[in-house]
């Protein structure tokens, strides 16, 4: 059975990278969140002083791109793949409301896509790997054998990002992950640098009535027809 390339786009609080993670532990395959390394370099930047609320220096977002090294390590308890930046686990740090309200921001600037860019198509040259992100589908993997874009209703993202900061220990207000989804949805589709589109040869999936269970069996039988 040949290794084919997973390319999984939408918006965000959709439940990617679950599905993503889920489907690639059931193939056998290497799970790569791409938003997480756009995350980490916003959290990088952050750390510097480099960016705020108050403050956006794209040339110093630019310089800061040299001395950043991101990987992916497989955390056996978890069951995931977790993202280092220089060497250090900041799986939970990325997931905050401050890196939240600034990762569009910072993922439209052209270097920053490009430098992630290349590094994704290297990750995924030979195949049998799961990526999910917002341009996959039709930037960096434009001929990936299975494209899905993912969607659901609006209270239910807003549902599912709520409970899960909750569940790492980060107090948020529904109307605060309203306007954090509002304003990503906006930065993410009218963005220059490849802006969140669905593929034309994308199968869309709408989980907003699904078990994680249903969407997984749904994108594993798309998965194997394309073997």
């Amino acid at each position: 059975m040949g290794k084919i390339t997973i390319a999984v786009d939408g918006y965000s609080s959709c439940g990617k990278s679950t599905l993503s993670n889920n489907l690639a532990h059931a193939l056998g395959y290497a799970y790569i969140d791409t938003g997480a390394m756009y995350r980490a370099v916003t959290l990088h930047c952050m750390d510097k002083g480099i960016i705020s609320q108050e403050k956006f220096s794209v040339d110093g977002i630019i310089t800061a791109l040299a001395s950043i090294k991101l990987e992916f390590h497989f955390n056996k308890i978890s069951d995931k793949s977790e993202i280092y930046l220089n060497g250090k686990d900041v799986e939970k740090e990325i997931r905050s409301m401050e890196v939240a309200s600034l990762v569009s921001r910072v993922s439209a600037i052209h270097e920053v896509r490009v430098q992630m860019i290349n590094q994704q198509r290297e990750m995924g040259k030979l195949g049998g790997v799961v990526m999910d992100g917002r341009d996959i589908g039709t930037t960096v993997f434009p001929h990936a054998e299975l494209k899905i874009f993912m969607t659901a209703r609006e209270d239910v993202r807003i549902q599912r990002r709520k409970l899960e900061m909750e569940s790492k220990g980060i107090k948020v207000s529904e109307e605060e992950v309203r306007k954090n989804i509002h304003q990503r949805d906006q930065d993410d589709t009218t963005r220059k640098e490849s802006p969140l589109r669905q593929a034309e040869d994308a199968l869309v999936l709408d989980n907003s009535n699904l078990t994680r269970e249903e969407q997984l069996v749904m994108a594993l039988g798309w998965a194997k027809e394309r073997m």
